[in-house]
């Protein structure tokens, strides 16, 4: 992991904060003072701000079913509510990739910045699935078959994905990738407007009856399932 981001994960300062600390020659590594923010380090390199070990947070990973209205960062300029602040934790905790705020469903927060790797970089490519109320309600054969074909987008052509019509007018899809908006701009691409979209799934785990607004610490198993799902589809 890369020093600044070392040092944010442990709770030392805001990541731009510690490459401050790490320009100003307040950091060393292994006894040595490092001025590069981006050194490869770990938890046994023996890092230390102004001669104080710094010593790792334990990691944590919640799941929490996120509401409408909330957005999906640590802080928002405008005041809205974050997803940060409805999860009970004294971490430094960071949203696993991003929902846009009319869009519920189950999001991951975490301060183990290598699993948040693991689970939203493209080379893994962790599933995500998608349930979404549509209008129009009938979707043709013909445009399921563009969703799981990949449908071109303004920032170029989507990945296959699964799709599939569980009930008039609620679709179901499942991606590999996580372009901004994409699900509703996918939809909208073969003809369709999305009313309500929930995230049911990623990778192994859905929400398992979690309330809206609710949140719970996944355990270490259920952890060490979302490290495998990643294992699994990294490309080669």
């Amino acid at each position: 992991m890369r020093l600044a981001k070392y040092l944010a994960h442990a709770g030392v300062a805001s990541r731009r904060a510690a490459e401050r600390l790490i320009a100003d020659g307040k950091v060393t590594v292994g006894g040595e003072v490092v001025t590069n923010p981006a050194t490869d380090v770990d938890d046994s390199s023996r890092v230390a701000v102004d001669g104080g070990l710094v010593r790792p947070e334990p990691r944590e990973v919640h799941a929490l079913n996120k509401p409408a209205g909330v957005v999906s960062t640590a802080k928002d300029t405008h005041g809205r509510p974050t997803v940060v602040g409805l999860v009970r934790s004294r971490r430094r905790l960071y949203p696993v990739g991003r929902l846009d705020a009319e869009t519920t469903g189950l999001i991951l927060l975490t301060n183990d910045g290598e699993l948040a790797d693991l689970l939203t970089h493209p080379r893994y490519g962790v599933e995500k699935v998608y349930r979404a109320r549509v209008q129009p309600r009938r979707i043709s054969p013909t445009a399921l078959q563009a969703l799981r074909e990949g449908v071109e987008l303004d920032d170029g052509r989507t990945a296959p994905a699964k799709a599939r019509q569980v009930a008039p007018g609620l679709l179901e899809i499942t991606l590999r990738e996580g372009r901004k908006r994409q699900v509703r701009r996918m939809i909208e691409a073969v003809g369709h407007r999305v009313v309500e979209l929930e995230r049911v799934a990623f990778g192994p785990l859905g929400l398992r009856g979690l309330a809206i607004g609710k949140s719970r610490l996944l355990k270490a198993t259920e952890v060490e399932r979302l490290r495998r799902a990643a294992g699994r589809n990294a490309a080669p």
